[in-house]
């Protein structure tokens, strides 16, 4: 069975006019490395367990697997927005918004974050897949934007940022931490020292609070590491410490009830 968790805030603030799920590795058909519910189709999971389990998220929204819309994500700052005239394809992005009733937009994680926004008033809601490169080069902003473009307020937008790898397991080189101050000095707060030399921890849900409360929206953080609970989650970081040849991915998604 299915068991996605669930944002308080969205709950909270949107009631019953949206229905969203941050998805575990619970009721999927995949075996293996990819064991549970794997919906990356960019995986080398068999193609026909990973069109199943997407068909059981969408069932699980009351919707048809034509009605999930992901994207092919790239680490980027893009959005981009679906209608009525959705038809399955994946386009090269990082976020997904919709005004559209019945739609579910999500988007695919093993580390990176996953953030659902809604604007219950508007009806209006939004996916975004932010890890290090998205977070910093503004898919989270972006996002905001898409959604006011559809008649969204940002003030009465909420967002929350759903199991993702944590600051306690994320090292760091000091090149990567270079990056970050270079681009704002204020950044070294999210980096504290490691035990290997010459390392860092990088706490990325604090990244990514900081910029949606900058940005002007409620947001909260479900505190969920996707890397020490295999059970649950996909791990990118942890697939290539156990030397694995490869990894799923869960997704988060969320819907305007109709």
């Amino acid at each position: 069975m299915l068991s996605p968790v669930q944002s308080p805030l969205i709950e909270s603030a949107a009631g019953a006019s949206v229905r969203h799920g941050y998805f575990t590795r619970a009721g999927g058909v995949s075996e293996g490395i990819y064991a549970g519910l794997n919906v990356g189709l960019g995986s080398n999971d068999e193609r026909e367990s990973v069109v199943e389990n997407r068909t059981r998220v969408g069932r699980w929204f009351g919707a048809d697997h034509g009605r999930l819309a992901t994207v092919h994500q790239v680490h980027s700052p893009d959005v981009f927005t679906v209608d009525t005239t959705y038809a399955g394809e994946r386009p090269q992005a990082d976020a997904l918004v919709t005004a559209t009733p019945g739609l579910v937009i999500g988007v695919l994680t093993a580390d990176c974050g996953p953030i659902l926004f809604a604007d219950p008033e508007a009806r209006v809601v939004g996916a975004a897949h932010a890890g290090w490169k998205g977070a910093l080069t503004g898919v989270l902003e972006n996002t905001i934007d898409a959604m006011e473009a559809l008649g969204a307020t940002r003030e009465n937008i909420v967002a929350c940022l759903g199991p993702s790898i944590s600051g306690r397991n994320y090292e760091v080189g000091p090149e990567f931490v270079e990056r970050f101050i270079g681009t704002n000095p204020g950044y070294g707060e999210f980096f504290s020292r490691s035990e290997r030399d010459g390392h860092s921890m990088f706490d990325l849900p604090a990244l990514t609070l900081k910029r949606l409360a900058d940005a002007g929206v409620k947001a909260e953080n479900l505190d969920i590491c996707t890397y020490p609970e295999a059970a649950n989650y996909f791990s990118y970081r942890r697939t290539v410490h156990r030397k694995e040849p490869d990894y799923g991915r869960q997704i988060s998604a969320i819907m305007i009830n109709d």
